[in-house]
């Protein structure tokens, strides 16, 4: 493991906290506050050469981890009304591309120059995941130089990867660094929260503050998807690289402070790397497949049916000749959606409002196979995810018109959104979506209507769900 990292740490990043922005409302997050004080000494008395700091709120990719490679970076709070509060920061170049160079193939990386910023649209300016934390170290006295990682949606190993690569990369230049994660937690925590609210929120709060402080890394990279989903959180994936970069220390975990005054978890917590031990690595990649072995020993029928169909399509190219038993059930014909799961995280999802097929296993082979091989969303999947992939089959009833919200409710039916020969669909029960008009929205922006389009046809459904 290499020896570079000196210091690593958990900071929220609640803009109200800045007692410019907050005036006098930040006094109700006094505990964070007084714990970001805490934090920021550490840092500044850590004798790091480099502060990287990993932010969810900068460019975010589906596929990809970004970096920006301009050589001074800044940013302010004009979006918060305090444009004379900011930063104006040195960009340690020459570890971003040493971080570059190492890095596993396949984690794609996005360097943002001048000309990368232009390309895809984005400022280039610091985001408040840093400018927050920033604000704390920097009023210790804080100075170095600075390396931004904005989190890509990529499976938590390979976040976990990258953080080995800063780690490395830095040992290789004989760098000392500091390694924050910017991340909140549970956005859910309230009814009045600002993405809704869920119980599972304090649920996952709990748990991942109880893991972080004994340091269970393995712990925390196998949490539950779905309760991952369901707490709307915007820290875990930081977190995860954070702790890539720790992967071989022995660590003393400090957590300084929790709280949620405005329904949004805030957790505060530092991590000393104080000797060197064994790569984590292995034990984790072990564990999730453990449980995914677990899970698949009780699949049902049309799980089992895709998983096998994917399997082997991904590894011949062709289509699995289905001999055992057809249970009736899957005899008739239906709607059907197949979804691909990889940590959590949708790898594919492609279905068929109505059948297409001579019967729901027909559907089923179909889909599987196009989920896994053509949602343009994903890169194909390879055979060596697999082992690693989780699915779930939903079966739709035959969809009935509807009149009026009244009769939509979005934890017990999809919707269908007609306008023409555009057509959006949304399934039941998914997370983050806790209305009618949510799902409504979101439904008709993926069919390319407007939104606040009156004139459309609605429909609604139910499914029977297999995972």
């Amino acid at each position: 493991m290499p020896d570079s990292v000196v210091l690593a740490g958990l900071a929220p990043h609640p803009p109200i906290i800045i007692p410019q922005i907050g005036r006098g409302e930040e006094k109700e997050a006094s505990s964070t506050i007084s714990a970001m004080d805490q934090l920021g000494k550490a840092f500044s008395h850590a004798g790091a050469d480099t502060l990287v700091i990993i932010t969810p709120h900068g460019p975010v990719f589906s596929d990809a981890i970004s970096m920006p490679v301009l050589p001074e970076l800044e940013g302010d709070f004009g979006q918060f009304g305090v444009r004379m509060v900011g930063a104006k920061l040195k960009n340690d170049l020459e570890l971003v591309n040493a971080i570059a160079r190492g890095v596993d193939a396949r984690i794609q990386l996005v360097l943002l120059d001048k000309r990368g910023h232009s390309r895809y649209g984005i400022r280039p300016r610091l985001d408040h995941g840093v400018l927050v934390p920033l604000y704390y170290l920097s009023k210790h006295g804080f100075d170095a130089p600075v390396v931004i990682i904005n989190i890509g949606m990529l499976p938590y190993l390979d976040l976990y990867r990258f953080g080995k690569a800063v780690a490395r990369a830095a040992s290789g230049l004989g760098r000392k660094i500091a390694v924050l994660a910017s991340g909140d937690l549970s956005h859910r925590l309230k009814p009045d929260a600002p993405a809704g609210y869920s119980r599972q929120g304090k649920v996952f709060d709990e748990l991942l503050m109880s893991k972080l402080k004994s340091f269970s890394v393995e712990g925390i990279l196998s949490m539950p998807g779905q309760l991952i989903a369901d707490a709307g959180e915007c820290g875990l994936r930081p977190i995860t690289v954070m702790l890539g970069s720790l992967d071989e220390a022995l660590v003393e975990a400090e957590v300084l402070s929790y709280e949620g005054p405005w329904g949004v978890g805030y957790g505060v917590a530092l991590f000393r790397p104080v000797g060197k031990g064994k790569s984590r690595i292995f034990d984790i990649i072990e564990q999730k497949q453990a449980a995914i072995s677990r899970k698949r020993q009780e699949e049902s029928f049309p799980v089992s049916l895709a998983r096998m169909v994917v399997e082997h399509h991904v590894k011949t190219g062709k289509l699995p000749a289905v001999e055992e038993d057809i249970p009736d059930e899957f005899a008739r014909q239906a709607g059907v959606f197949v979804s691909i799961y990889k940590e959590g995280n949708l790898r594919g999802c492609i279905g068929t409002i109505d059948p297409t097929t001579k019967s729901i296993v027909d559907e089923i082979i179909q889909n599987a196979v196009s989920a896994a091989t053509g949602d343009p969303r994903f890169s194909p999947v390879s055979a060596d995810e697999l082992d690693m992939l989780e699915y779930s089959v939903d079966i739709l009833s035959t969809p009935e018109a509807v009149n009026s919200m009244a009769e939509l409710d979005p934890k017990q039916y999809g919707v269908i959104c007609v306008k023409g020969n555009r057509k959006g669909l949304l399934l039941p029960d998914l997370p983050g979506i806790n209305t009618a008009r949510e799902q409504l929205s979101i439904a008709k922006r993926k069919a390319g209507i407007d939104p606040h389009d009156t004139k459309v046809k609605v429909y609604r459904f139910t499914v029977e769900r297999f995972t």
